[in-house]
């Protein structure tokens, strides 16, 4: 019999490569032991976090956003058995048998690796890049194109695939007008996306042209722009400026341990997604620089997880684990929609509860409260906002009766955003006696929450 202290699997990383990978090797009995990823790498959940409407994903005739597309992936992991943890994964040791994976938390022990890290957004390196990231420059536009600066205002977008495409589409929702940055005379976006580009009366497409720059004082203003054909350079006025400009695969933990490309995704066996180490496979973006699809990256996340299951099966290396499934409790279900009355929020507050939500309450709570108040602020279709919400909700519960937490939705409640300069989701900040103690912004580790929160009762 195998040894039980060995895991039969572990899965690096989440979005639909691992979860699928998940899902499957639950149901085979293998209990997989999954790292999510914290912040090393983007979201736990992978790019579909940073996507609005999912419109190719089967199954779903209507669309669905991606970060309700991995809520489902993910409870459906869990449902077979899976082990998940928020942790970013610090090394691998795949030199001896079985592999040791350690993260700041935990030291694993497994037989098999499935590695679904996928890739992570490039930034330009623009001289004032730092100074303005998060002060009008983004590389999410899902997560931060409903914030109250960027309402009615002039925004541009830096790309020429169908992520581009996509958020300028997006962000004419809020923006008085997108510029869509583009450094050739021609796009790599699909050709239906294109079509809707350049027919949205709200884009406007500037060929052959490249930022130089950022300008602006605290907050941006605008793009300094070259053309790359005449060498002229112009001033572009925008309040927000969105990266949309390709990928880098997330294997530093493997280099010099597996076979990379010279771009640095993880080379596969033509034809499967065995890696050049016996028992080690790779799903999703990782090795995938062609496709890059949810439907692929969940398709080689089963492949991964049936090739695992059969290679520890003929190596004599299974530990089966039998489990009667059973749905949890979904921690992100949606909440019904429908806005409340005054009067309906007047009959339904109390200053007692722990938890509230929307504006009325935040108002009441603002004046009447003699607790620590802990306001998070978040935005529709806001993937870091998904994540924060079951880490934010524990330490929230350990607090029970002794703060007041209230979640306002930005796009619901757009005139407290501004009046509190939120700049981005989430945001969470923390009063006292009507004093801002503190803004965090961004997605943090629960001590951090847990240590604001008891420095200040």
């Amino acid at each position: 019999m195998a040894n039980p202290t060995v895991e039969n699997v572990v899965i690096i990383g989440s979005g639909p490569a691992g979860y699928t990978a998940a899902i499957y090797a639950g149901r085979a009995n293998l209990k997989p032991v999954v790292f999510e990823g914290f912040q090393a790498g983007g979201l736990p959940g992978g790019q579909l976090m940073t996507t609005t409407e999912v419109e190719n994903f089967p199954g779903f005739p209507q669309g669905i956003t991606g970060p309700e597309l991995m809520d489902q992936m993910k409870a459906q992991a869990e449902r077979w058995g899976a082990e998940l943890y928020t942790e970013d994964v610090t090394s691998v040791d795949l030199s001896q048998r079985p592999f040791t994976v350690l993260s700041d938390e935990r030291e694993v022990k497994t037989n098999s690796l499935i590695i679904a890290t996928g890739a992570t957004a490039k930034r330009l390196g623009l001289p004032s890049e730092h100074e303005f990231w998060s002060r009008g420059i983004s590389a999410c536009a899902i997560c931060d194109g409903a914030t109250p600066i960027f309402h009615g205002a002039e925004l541009a977008v830096i790309g020429a695939g169908d992520s581009a495409a996509e958020e300028s589409i997006y962000l004419t929702k809020y923006g008085s007008k997108v510029n869509l940055l583009v450094r050739s005379d021609t796009m790599r976006a699909s050709k239906a996306m294109q079509d809707r580009v350049l027919s949205n009366p709200k884009i406007q497409v500037h060929w052959n042209t490249e930022a130089v720059d950022i300008f602006g004082n605290g907050h941006m203003s605008g793009v300094k722009i070259r053309n790359n054909k005449t060498g002229e350079e112009s001033e572009l006025h925008a309040k927000g400026l969105f990266y949309a400009v390709g990928h880098t695969p997330n294997t530093s933990l493997f280099k010099g341990q597996l076979e990379l490309d010279e771009v640095g995704y993880v080379v596969t066996k033509p034809g499967t997604v065995e890696t050049s180490v016996e028992g080690v496979f790779a799903a999703g973006d990782v090795q995938d620089h062609e496709f890059r699809q949810a439907i692929t990256a969940a398709g080689t996340g089963c492949m991964a997880a049936m090739l695992a299951e059969r290679w520890l099966s003929s190596n004599g290396l299974i530990y089966e684990f039998h489990q009667q499934p059973e749905t949890p409790a979904h921690e992100l279900e949606h909440q019904p929609a429908a806005k409340k009355t005054e009067v309906e929020e007047e009959a339904g507050f109390n200053l007692q509860a722990t938890r509230h939500e929307g504006g009325y309450a935040l108002r009441k709570l603002f004046h009447e409260s003699d607790r620590l108040l802990v306001v998070k602020y978040v935005s529709p279709g806001c993937g870091p906002c998904h994540t924060l919400k079951p880490i934010l909700n524990k330490v929230v519960d350990e607090f029970d009766g002794k703060i007041h937490f209230v979640e306002i939705d930005i796009d619901k409640d757009r005139d407290i955003a501004e009046n509190a300069n939120v700049t981005g989701t989430p945001t969470i900040q923390f009063f006292k006696n009507q004093d801002l103690l503190k803004e965090v912004k961004g997605v943090k580790q629960k001590s951090e929450y847990r240590q604001l929160i008891a420095s200040n009762l």
